[in-house]
């Protein structure tokens, strides 16, 4: 295996359940797959305070900004709460701090909004919720929509499409870094079909 890697998901009020937990579950039955070696994955929120989910959903972040320790991957999960937090100037400074120093930073789904705002999709290619791109077209008139793909990297920034696009995107991720093998050992696993969604 290679270095083991902290993977920071981003959670706040009214984000999307799946959004979250399916990268959740992708990245963390690999490492618990693979001895607990490949990844150590944790949520993040604003503050240490339970978050309500779309639909109620409460969940309690690991971190909050202040004591989360340093994140090699950044997840950060979409919902109709992104349309809060890109007002949030907490926020945007830390995904800002947090994206300068990681490895990949991914957006999932209408996450998009938050990499938008902060001017990392400029000219670049995305992907985000099919009920989203023309809110993005204000936010980002520059970046070029990529309507058919269910993810789009641009140097080390991901951005995926509609909700159930975060778990197609994982499992890429790790079958980049862990190769085809770990990624399907965790798919049989998981019992989730592949083969529809892998680029």
């Amino acid at each position: 295996m290679n270095k083991k890697r902290n993977i920071g998901i981003l959670i706040f009020n009214n984000a999307e359940v799946l959004d979250f937990a399916g990268p959740f579950e992708v990245f963390s039955v690999t490492s618990e797959l693979n001895n607990f070696e490949p990844f150590d994955v944790f949520t993040v929120g604003e503050k240490l305070e339970p978050i309500s989910a779309v639909n109620g959903l409460s969940v309690n972040p690991k971190y909050d900004f202040n004591n989360c320790p340093h994140i090699d991957i950044l997840i950060i999960a979409g919902g109709e709460g992104t349309r809060k937090q890109m007002e949030n100037k907490n926020t945007l400074e830390w995904i800002k701090r947090i994206h300068q120093k990681s490895e990949f930073t991914l957006s999932i789904c209408s996450g998009a909004r938050l990499l938008g705002v902060l001017g990392l999709l400029d000219g670049k290619p995305y992907c985000t919720h099919h009920e989203v791109y023309d809110h993005m077209k204000e936010i980002v008139p520059t970046g070029i929509p990529k309507h058919e793909q269910r993810f789009v990297k641009t140097k080390k920034i991901y951005t995926s499409g509609g909700i159930s696009a975060g778990i197609d995107l994982s499992f890429h991720l790790v079958e980049s870094l862990l190769g085809e093998q770990t990624a399907e050992k965790t798919a049989v696993y998981m019992e989730y079909d592949r083969k529809k969604t892998t680029k």
